[in-house]
């Protein structure tokens, strides 16, 4: 069994949902399939999660929803009259938001997250409905009745293990499974979902639970590329990559694949092959446990802006017992995640996203840090961008480091911050955002021109 999962672009309209259907009933083996909501149709488009989103914001206020809400249903409605499919569709799908909109919720996060959901609820309903008019032993399946069941954390849902155990007796499956990605239920029966993108999040859930051979994730592109398209013109395509690698890539910047969907598979020991809806047959980019050596050092390089560095010296503190813990205790009393702390022997430095520092957390985080710890100096510096290099070539080859910062010398690029995993396949470097673009390009330009 191979469980498939196809992003919103490939079901943005009638057109693509004909190339869906077709890969598909190319391979009998592929009969679980996971899907998102309908993505854009053109650049200017709007996706429906975000339409979504915006309607339960404007219910929230006792504000007029009317505009939005009939963008939604027609974009539902554009697809089945494009695919001929009987209006009787609509109608459930209009009967699920009537319902919706006078459901009661116990917080707004919680309606937030049942609107959201709705997006691909109703269109794994919607595709169930096409591919059995088109012939296929196809139906709708709920995340509650195959099993999907997640703690009670609107916005990032986490699986329960027990999720597993029902999810496995869908192996056996004769018929075509639609199941919505991005959500599952508590233990309260409420719609609960995973972090935005979490759609691959349930199709690598699923493949581990049926043990799938195979988890295929179809997207719009014809694999996934060295570095951002758009810092570099025509970068190579990456056709082989391990969990590792595509873990370390997806969190600094890689956006073709969900950071926390590898989980699940890499568990399991499941191959994952990213494709082309567009392209079906091209070689896409594989992801498996270990890969075959290249003539590159380096796999891929991402990049990631939106940080703020915190910088605490004190002299001597190397030897002071406790100061690390004290430090990332104050962190923690303010509800703020740390992502990097590189030090050195009387400095420390945190990176930490910069949209969970409010001015009044910044203002009580720097006055913490500078009394509780006794330091000597404490400062922010914003706009940090991270450069990661990703490579299992790396652990084996000598002078990456220097030819990288060589690279970003060249190119003028200062460097706020330098940082090595210990596994030795990623190099980290922080820069003014500014520099994002620059400093790809002159990475890449090093390592692959």
């Amino acid at each position: 069994m191979k469980v498939i999962k196809f992003g919103g672009s490939s079901l943005a309209n009638g057109t693509q949902l004909r190339k869906v259907l077709k890969i598909v009933q190319d391979d009998p083996e592929r009969r679980i399939v996971v899907v998102s909501a309908p993505g854009k149709r053109f650049s200017d488009d709007k996706k429906v999660t975000d339409q979504l989103i915006k309607m339960a914001t404007l219910v929230q206020n006792q504000s007029s929803y009317k505009v939005v809400y009939e963008d939604i249903i027609s974009r539902y409605a554009d697809i089945a009259e494009e695919l001929e499919l009987d209006k009787q569709v609509i109608v459930e799908i209009e009967n699920h938001f009537e319902k919706l909109l006078r459901t009661e919720f116990r917080s707004t996060d919680l309606q937030i997250d049942a609107f959201k959901a709705s997006g691909e609820d109703n269109n794994a309903k919607l595709i169930a409905a096409y591919f059995k008019k088109s012939g296929l032993p196809a139906r709708y399946l709920n995340p509650r009745e195959a099993g999907i069941f997640v703690t009670s954390q609107p916005g990032n849902a986490r699986i329960l293990p027990e999720s597993y155990n029902f999810l496995s007796q869908l192996r056996d499956t004769e018929e075509v499974l639609v199941i919505p990605g991005f959500f599952g239920y508590n233990e309260n029966d409420e719609i609960i979902t995973f972090s935005r993108g979490g759609s691959d999040i349930t199709g690598a859930i699923v493949a581990n639970g049926v043990q799938a051979t195979l988890y295929e994730n179809f997207t719009d592109v014809d694999a996934i590329y060295v570095a951002n398209p758009n810092h570099v013109p025509d970068p190579e395509k990456i056709h082989h990559l391990t969990y590792t690698e595509m873990r370390e890539l997806s969190y600094a910047g890689f956006s073709v694949f969900h950071d926390e969907a590898l989980l699940p598979a890499f568990h399991a020991g499941i191959p994952v092959h990213v494709k082309n809806t567009n392209n079906p047959e091209g070689k896409g980019t594989k992801i498996t446990r270990t890969r075959p050596k290249t003539s590159h050092i380096i796999s891929g390089i991402a990049s990631s802006n939106g940080f703020v560095s915190i910088h605490v010296s004190k002299y001597l503190l190397n030897r002071e017992l406790g100061f690390i813990r004290k430090s990332t205790q104050i962190f923690e009393e303010l509800g703020l995640s740390i992502d990097h702390m590189p030090s050195g022997i009387d400095e420390v430095t945190f990176i930490i996203r910069k949209d969970q520092l409010t001015p009044g957390k910044q203002a009580a985080l720097l006055y913490r840090l500078k009394n509780e710890l006794r330091a000597d100096d404490v400062h922010v510096q914003g706009d940090v961008c991270l450069i990661m290099i990703v490579g299992e070539g790396m652990v084996a080859s000598v002078g990456t480091t220097a030819q990288a910062t060589q690279a970003l010398a060249d190119a003028g690029v200062n460097l706020v911050m330098i940082n090595q995993g210990a596994s030795e396949i990623s190099l980290m470097f922080g820069i003014i955002e500014e520099d994002e673009e620059k400093a790809v390009k002159a990475i890449y330009d090093s390592f692959f021109n």
